[in-house]
């Protein structure tokens, strides 16, 4: 998703239902138009969130070379993945909402057919539903590694894990491009310099906006149940009587990472994913086709828009602060250990050495 800090356009745009400007109405003076957001706040805002995303990046670059763990580097792709998109995601929304903030356009003369509009309605989408999705897949992908690691001779390559973050980005892309080939519509939000899915009782609208809605949370409770099992079956070996033995750093230091990303999600995404699904459901039984958004309908979603906002920032610290490095200055106790093939002491001799060959070469 991308900054939700902007200003209203002209008031022409409004009053409009036939194009992409009607759905709120826009007539905003100069005082209640800075008092929503300031140019330069989101400015900074957004190179807050850039340059957070850049760090982390090249932080995940540096890792990576040094590890000789297969299923660690895979769990780092995946995260690559997710700092890319949350990058990404605000490199371009902030490319076309920043310099509004300054040039000031009229929506309805620079951008009259909605191709901007609709290009800023499919990002907010995209880069809003892939980090969800990469949440799951990361969640689904440690459930396993960690709850069955015999049910797999080797763990995921790094080119299979590359071909998972790009399904998951095609079919965000799809998602995206829903509105743009008929079903539901990208519109002009409040205060003005946004675009988003339409919370109107239109059947397409509505079908389109509970898709989404129930999509994310569909993932976001997917990573709480995959995460939740796999804390449980850590937490288990680590108050065994041979703790001191089958303690395993890396699939800590992913599951801390991973529980993190999981809450930041959860606090940021859940608010505005619950609230779609209330607005539109409310809008049904009503006997007339709602034009306009209620002004404080509008209002909270610009307000939860702001709340998905931090999302992205927040992500890449936490692998940032969360590294195996950090993790050790807190807690000194923090030690290599063996791998999580120390679970299963009763296998056979020949039958452990094997797996714990295999361990040491991922």
């Amino acid at each position: 998703m991308g900054l939700g800090d902007m200003e209203s356009p002209n008031g022409s745009t409004a009053g409009r239902p036939d194009t992409c400007f009607g759905v709120f109405n826009a007539s905003l003076n100069e005082t209640q138009r800075k008092a929503i957001a300031s140019p330069w706040f989101s400015t900074a805002f957004g190179l807050i969130g850039l340059c957070s995303n850049l760090f982390a990046l090249c932080v995940l670059l540096s890792s990576s070379r040094k590890l000789s763990s297969r299923a660690r580097s895979s769990f780092l792709v995946f995260l690559c993945g997710l700092v890319v998109t949350d990058f990404m995601g605000l490199l371009v929304t902030a490319s076309v909402i920043i310099p509004y903030h300054f040039i000031k356009f009229d929506w309805a003369e620079v951008d009259p057919g909605c191709h901007l509009c609709n290009f800023l309605g499919f990002a907010m989408i995209f880069f809003g539903q892939c980090p969800l999705l990469l949440g799951a897949t990361m969640a689904g992908e440690r459930f396993f590694g960690i709850n069955h690691p015999f049910s797999r001779s080797t763990s995921i390559s790094k080119r299979r894990a590359w071909s998972i973050v790009g399904l998951v980005w095609g079919f965000s892309c799809v998602l995206g491009l829903l509105p743009v080939l008929g079903l539901g519509r990208y519109t002009l939000q409040y205060p003005g310099s946004w675009c988003f899915l339409t919370l109107l009782p239109d059947t397409g609208d509505v079908i389109f906006c509970l898709l989404f809605a129930l999509l994310g949370i569909f993932s976001v409770l997917l990573s709480f149940i995959f995460n939740t099992v796999s804390v449980v079956t850590l937490c288990r070996v680590y108050h065994d009587r041979e703790s001191v033995q089958r303690r395993r750093d890396s699939e800590v230091e992913m599951m801390v990472q991973l529980v993190g990303i999981m809450i930041i999600a959860t606090i940021c995404w859940m608010p505005l994913l619950i609230f779609i699904i209330q607005t539109v459901l409310q809008q049904l039984p009503a006997p007339e086709r709602a034009q306009t958004l209620p002004r404080e309908t509008q209002k909270m979603l610009l307000i939860y828009i702001r709340m998905v906002t931090w999302n992205q920032i927040l992500d890449p610290w936490v692998y940032i602060l969360f590294r195996r490095a950090v993790l050790q200055r807190v807690y000194p106790s923090l030690r290599a250990r063996p791998s999580i093939v120390s679970l299963y002491p009763v296998l056979n001799p020949s039958l452990r050495r094997k797996l714990t060959q295999e361990s040491v070469l991922q």
